[in-house]
C-alpha cells in the first residue's frame, strides 16, 4: 500500500476563483465577476507567532497556512486568485458580482516549489462580512 501520510488531513473543500470581466456597467466599462477555476480538498493550519499574523489579528483577520495536493491547475495558482470554502460561510454569495458561496480568503503567498507533492498557501480572511 502506498504511503498516504497526511492525505487524511485534507478535510476542507475549497475553491479558487479568478476575477474576469463580466457584463457592461452602462458607463462604458465592465463589471468584473468572480469565476471558479478549481476545487479541491485542503488542510488548514492556523498560523501564529509572526509579526504579520499579529498585525492581522489586531485588525480582526485570521491568517492560515493551507496545504493542497499539487495536481492539475494547482501549480499555476498565484496571488491573483482568491480561495473560499465551499461548505461553510455565505450560502448565496455577496451580490450579483460575487454569487459564489463560502468564506472568502485573500491569497497572500503561494509556494509550489518546496515540495513535490504539495502546494502551500498563506491566506487571510477577506475583509467582506462573513
Amino acid at each position: 500500500m502506498k504511503n498516504r501520510a497526511g492525505a487524511g488531513r485534507l478535510k476542507e473543500l475549497v475553491a479558487f476563483d479568478r476575477r474576469v470581466p463580466g457584463h457592461p456597467d452602462g458607463l462604458g466599462g465592465t463589471i468584473d465577476v468572480w469565476t471558479e477555476i478549481r476545487t479541491c480538498r485542503a488542510e488548514f493550519m492556523f498560523m501564529r507567532g509572526s509579526e504579520s499574523v499579529d498585525a492581522a489579528r489586531l485588525q480582526g483577520r485570521s491568517v492560515f497556512r493551507v496545504r493542497i495536493r499539487k495536481l492539475g491547475t494547482a501549480r499555476s495558482l498565484a496571488q491573483n486568485v482568491r480561495m473560499r470554502t465551499v461548505k461553510r460561510g455565505l450560502p448565496e454569495g455577496l451580490d450579483d458580482q460575487d454569487p459564489l458561496p463560502g468564506v472568502r480568503y485573500n491569497v497572500l503567498e503561494v509556494d509550489a516549489i518546496s515540495d513535490s507533492k504539495w502546494v502551500f498557501l498563506s491566506v487571510e480572511t477577506s475583509e467582506h462580512p462573513i
